[in-house]
């Protein structure tokens, strides 16, 4: 009876209900008028036929003749009965059998089943959570998000707008409530005080209601923002958000630092205390043709090559690999030992063009392009940026305005002749395309592409891309690394590098026989012994000690197996 209640309470409250209960009422009205009528004019017509009926039989009668069940047992002899009968009978298929069914569903049933839904919909979290992540959002890029923090072990909420995606979201196995995003109830439904972070990842103008709404429950829970423009940052910064991030500055940015560079053949992409990894393309290097034990690499400069990417996919590097130029390296050591890399690498084949000489080709000037191109501008690079429409706020210089897929525009753009090209647009569909394209005019040309969601890495990787990166790993990187810091820094698409303590399965081990590498494909990369004295690339050689900290590279598989045979500190939010 409660439920019940309930269910009618949430049916009186919309507000189309007795807009809709007039009509329906009133076409009940029109519809009983009718039968009464109707039975009335059958006495007349009886009574001229010189027969005569009860009233409740003038009933019975013209309910059967509208109802189309026509039993037979009353039925007029002279014409104008006849007649008559027919424009019972048509009237009645008319109301009976097509605008009544559909009149009460309209205005009946289905708001009676919305009322059902939104009475089954969440509206509030148990009251003892806490420590849960709030994900104002339902894009795939916030899905994603929430995938990813859930591998580490961290709890979710998904606030919703309406029902259905409620609903739907809920039946994927996701934790998902509906509510308005600028209610202050909604935000105490959600136990926003009890939460570890609430993330929003809306447009501008919702994200800043978002913010100074939830601003309003909690002074203090840490809140992140996305801002699509620069003028956004301040506005959510006043609103009161903890941390706000142009994702896609920061995805350009990213893109242009991994071009081809004469003077740093490696690009930083993380840093883990004293630690520092960076990415060195072999392309266009003496390494080209060498094994790693040929290299001498790590002999001549300390740093220690601990994977290779190569077309997406990540392995961790054995003495007799063979570099080849379609791989990407990932380097560890100090920032001294990778300054020895980049001398020991050299500048690029003289014998082709110098990586500076030559402009990147950019394809697509959004924001991502736009971000792409301002670093390079920063770095002394020459750059042109192929486009549909110009922008007036790139020189006329560095625009050309064409499709990226006219041979003759991308010639104009120097495709020829350029060490890179980056692939920047929204469309992950136009990005495969292009990279496929750009592959097949150019083998040596290196391909950085751009991905919005996850699921099309390996594709654009498959098409011929150098590198990937993705928007929505962009978003989940920032995040986590907020959630964890100095936990778990994400470097790469599914790379991450991540600390966990030695325990009693290590204690006692040396590194090179304690299985890391052979039953995880983990590398250890770094090491924090008792004494807190940080060992970049320990000695294999190395006994460790309990309550010694490792810091490990892999992949999400790899991590994953990893807290599978040695155990997992704490969740992500602990």
């Amino acid at each position: 009876m409660k439920f019940l209640s309930s269910q009618i309470a949430l049916f009186m409250q919309q507000h189309s209900v007795r807009r809709n209960m007039g009509f329906l009422l009133r076409f009940f009205a029109m519809l009983l008028g009718l039968i009464a009528l109707y039975s009335i004019l059958f006495h007349y017509i009886m009574q001229y036929e010189h027969r005569s009926f009860s009233w409740v039989t003038g009933v019975y009668w013209t309910l059967t003749v509208m109802s189309t069940l026509g039993f037979g047992d009353i039925t007029f002899t002279s014409d104008l009965g006849r007649v008559f009968s027919i424009v019972v009978l048509m009237s009645g298929v008319l109301l009976l059998l097509i605008m009544l069914p559909f009149t009460f569903i309209q205005f009946f049933y289905a708001p009676w089943l919305e009322a059902q839904k939104k009475g089954h919909t969440p509206r509030s979290i148990p009251p003892d959570t806490k420590g849960h992540v709030i994900v104002v959002s339902t894009s795939p890029i916030a899905l994603n998000l929430v995938d990813d923090l859930k591998n580490y072990g961290a709890h979710c909420v998904l606030l919703c707008r309406d029902s259905q995606t409620t609903l739907d979201l809920l039946d994927q196995g996701y934790d998902a409530v509906v509510g308005e995003h600028d209610s202050s109830e909604v935000y105490r439904n959600l136990r926003l005080s009890e939460a570890a972070m609430l993330v929003a990842l809306d447009s501008d103008v919702r994200n800043t209601n978002i913010v100074f709404t939830a601003r309003d429950v909690d002074a203090k829970v840490p809140i992140v923002a996305a801002a699509q423009s620069e003028d956004a940052i301040d506005i959510l910064q006043l609103a009161g958000s903890s941390h706000v991030f142009q994702f896609h500055k920061l995805l350009g940015e990213a893109l242009a630092r991994r071009v081809l560079n004469s003077q740093a053949r490696s690009s930083v992409i993380s840093r883990f205390n004293e630690l520092v990894v960076a990415e060195a393309p072999v392309m266009r290097t003496p390494l080209v043709g060498k094994s790693l034990r040929e290299s001498g690499l790590r002999k001549a400069t300390g740093a220690n090559v601990i994977g290779l990417w190569e077309r997406g996919k990540f392995v961790l590097p054995a003495p007799d690999t063979v570099f080849t130029d379609t791989m990407v390296m990932v380097i560890a050591g100090t920032y001294q030992q990778i300054d020895a890399v980049n001398h020991l690498l050299g500048p690029c084949d003289p014998a082709k063009h110098t990586c500076n000489d030559a402009s990147v080709v950019i394809l697509g000037c959004g924001r991502v392009g736009l971000a792409a191109a301002r670093q390079l501008h920063a770095s002394g690079r020459e750059y042109s940026i192929v486009d549909k429409n110009p922008k007036p706020r790139v020189q006329k210089e560095h625009m050309v305005v064409g499709d990226a897929a006219d041979l003759d525009v991308l010639e104009k753009a120097g495709i020829r002749t350029a060490p890179s090209v980056l692939i920047t647009t929204h469309d992950d569909d136009t990005n495969i395309y292009l990279t496929l394209y750009c592959r097949r005019l150019r083998e040596d040309i290196q391909i950085i592409s751009r991905a919005t969601l996850d699921r099309n890495v390996g594709i654009l990787h498959a098409a011929g891309a150098d590198l990937v990166l993705s928007l929505a790993s962009m978003v989940t990187n920032s995040i986590i690394n907020l959630l964890a810091p100095g936990k778990v820094t994400m470097i790469n698409e599914g790379l991450n590098i991540f600390r966990s303590a030695v325990g009693k399965s290590l204690a006692g081990k040396p590194l090179m026989g304690s299985g890391i590498r052979s039953l995880t494909h983990c590398s250890v990369v770094a090491l924090r012994d008792t004494d807190g004295e940080m060992h970049i690339n320990p000695d294999p050689g190395h006994v460790f000690e309990e309550g010694e900290e490792m810091y490990l590279i892999g992949d999400s598989q790899a991590e994953k197996a990893f807290y599978e045979k040695f155990g997992q500190d704490s969740a992500l939010t602990d």
